[in-house]
């Protein structure tokens, strides 16, 4: 089942669409799989079905194969089946299906999943963005809502002061990932979606232009003005992480494990930025496999003995 068939009705059963959220991730998420090995069993399916749900989502919007309005008129498609999963009636997609299931038992609430979603239409629609509020404007469309969408599977309170201050930190996490991921995929957001997500007032506060962005990346080249740009941005980025964190200490050992491997790998792709002296117009930086391995059992080890 494809991005552009997603309003084809799925005869499956919860179980039979579980598995294919199973089925999914795994050729989809390389990631999520090493995240899964640290997941109480019973939480896997759940975890499945909402990653394969982000996944999918991120797949229609960004489909090579479509043109921005073709992605729009999926996107609200996709929405529709959503909604069904949280209404009562039967949706058609199997990860739609999945949800349905899984809401049953724990606190999904819909916003979330719109806001990504929304994210996704955003992106059909804006491809600069002038000031950082509005990429952290952003960031709670595409990067906060699952984080929120965790917790609520862990069924961990997000609704009272202590719940949000939980919220909080989840954030501040997802928007660090976010823009970290932003910083890493300069010159692949440029030249694949004509997209940049570095705010464009903080390139003229530098003394840079997007026709500097554009021409370091035809010509692998980086004006000193952009690695003294960059490594701001990666201190910023850093920065949010210091802050979510503390989440860590908020949560069951198991969550805890994932909250550090994803932060550890985030902060692996900053390393690999300045690695690069925080050039990423020439080539995008890169965090090797046995990198991403050693992140997890280091983060395994280190919150086990804790």
């Amino acid at each position: 089942m494809t991005t552009s068939s997603a309003e084809t009705a799925f005869a499956g059963d919860a179980s039979d669409a579980l598995a294919w959220c199973r089925s999914y991730t795994r050729r989809h998420g390389e990631n999520f799989t090493v995240v899964s090995w640290f997941l109480p069993r019973e939480l896997r399916a759940p975890m499945f079905a909402v990653y394969g749900f982000c996944r999918f989502t991120d797949n229609i919007g960004d489909d090579p194969d479509a043109a921005p309005d073709q992605r729009l008129e999926r996107l609200d498609k996709w929405q529709a089946d959503l909604e069904r999963a949280f209404d009562g009636s039967r949706p058609q997609h199997p990860i739609n299906l999945a949800l349905q299931h899984v809401a049953a038992d724990k606190p999904l609430r819909l916003d979330p999943f719109r806001r990504l979603i929304e994210a996704n239409r955003l992106d059909q629609r804006k491809n600069r963005y002038e000031t950082f509020q509005d990429v952290l404007a952003y960031c709670d469309l595409s990067a906060n809502p699952v984080g929120e969408m965790v917790l609520q599977l862990w069924d961990i309170d997000t609704e009272t002061d202590e719940g949000r201050y939980r919220v909080e930190l989840s954030d501040a996490t997802c928007t660090a990932l976010q823009i970290a991921n932003h910083w890493q995929d300069v010159r692949r957001d440029y030249l694949d979606e004509d997209r940049l997500y570095l705010p464009l007032d903080e390139l003229r506060g530098f003394g840079l232009s997007e026709d500097d962005i554009a021409n370091g990346i035809r010509d692998r080249s980086c004006p000193e003005a952009f690695r003294e740009m960059m490594r701001f941005q990666v201190d910023r980025a850093e920065a949010y992480f210091r802050k979510g964190e503390r989440l860590v200490d908020e949560v069951p050992t198991e969550l805890a494990i994932d909250l550090r491997l994803f932060t550890d790998g985030g902060r692996a792709v900053l390393k690999a930025i300045e690695r690069q002296n925080y050039d990423t117009l020439g080539r995008r930086p890169r965090v090797g496999k046995l990198t991403r391995a050693w992140l997890a059992a280091r983060a395994a080890v280190q919150l086990k003995l804790a």
